[in-house]
């Protein structure tokens, strides 16, 4: 591995040790809402 690459490899898990469990969770559980929405919606809209 180059020390470039090696760099970009620190800085990511840098980057994801900031944004944290809490982070992570937020955005995750955003996502099944948003998941749970359209699946609702397509159902009610097909009349089941």
């Amino acid at each position: 591995m180059n020390k470039e690459n090696l760099n970009k490899k620190t800085r990511l898990v840098s980057y994801i040790k900031k944004f944290g469990f809490w982070g992570f969770m937020f955005f995750f559980l955003k996502g099944m809402v948003w998941l749970a929405v359209f699946a609702f919606g397509f159902d009610a809209c097909m009349g089941s």
